[in-house]
């Protein structure tokens, strides 16, 4: 069934409440107030960091990411399946749930999986850097407890304003998939429905079915 959702332009900031909104309505603890204005090398910093911490940069705000163990356990097995269809064929890129993509000055997102086509890197070598300087063709979000609606909306819109094709959206613990082709364009498959990777990875099918089935998302055989 296919349904259609309106992502609103973000609006001016003149308390935090406005900039927890922005952010998409996100729990404040997620938002590290040092070092501001934040830099693409504080975001590498805390990455490599010990603690390891996973933050994005919005317009000089660090956000920390929203994972659980689940969701990596899902991306991770969701990566399988991705690397599988494109190594063989030589196609690109698929980078992990820890990978820094700087989609615009000053927006530096982390997708829980992505892939971008060798054709589409602006030079040889870009993705050997430590914030890849382009954008996913394809980019996947994995719905964790502490994301809100409004967050991911903001993410789909800025992935297709980057120039991203396609973006799927999971949320394990319903079993929920949305595959978007635009920021306004948005199916919703069931459970026992087969993703595909049109038009991005043309020939790339899951059954759903398969990938909620994996003994690692579920529990513990007896």
């Amino acid at each position: 069934m296919a349904t259609t959702t309106t992502i609103e332009p973000s609006t001016a900031v003149d308390t935090f409440a406005d900039l927890l909104h922005n952010l998409g309505d996100i729990p404040p603890h997620r938002v590290l107030w040092r070092p501001f204005p934040a830099t693409e090398e504080d975001v590498v910093r805390l990455a490599d960091g010990d603690p390891k911490r996973l933050c994005e940069l919005i317009d000089g705000i660090l956000v920390e990411k929203a994972m659980g163990f689940r969701e990596s356990l899902f991306a991770m097995i969701l990566g399988t399946y991705v690397v599988e269809f494109v190594r063989p064929r030589r196609l690109g890129v698929v980078a992990g749930a820890d990978a820094l993509m700087r989609i615009f000055p000053g927006i530096v997102r982390i997708p829980d999986l992505a892939f971008t086509a060798w054709k589409n890197l602006p030079s040889p070598n870009a993705h050997l850097k430590p914030v890849a300087p382009f954008n996913p063709d394809l980019a996947v979000e994995v719905v964790s407890d502490s994301n809100t609606k409004a967050e991911i909306v903001r993410k789909i819109r800025e992935y297709f304003q980057s120039g991203s094709k396609l973006v799927w959206v999971f949320d394990p613990k319903t079993d929920a998939t949305e595959v978007y082709t635009g920021p306004d364009a948005m199916t919703r498959l069931s459970p026992t429905d087969t993703l595909t990777g049109d038009p991005v990875l043309p020939g790339f099918r899951l059954p759903l079915a398969e990938l909620f089935a994996d003994p690692q998302l579920n529990p513990r055989p007896e």
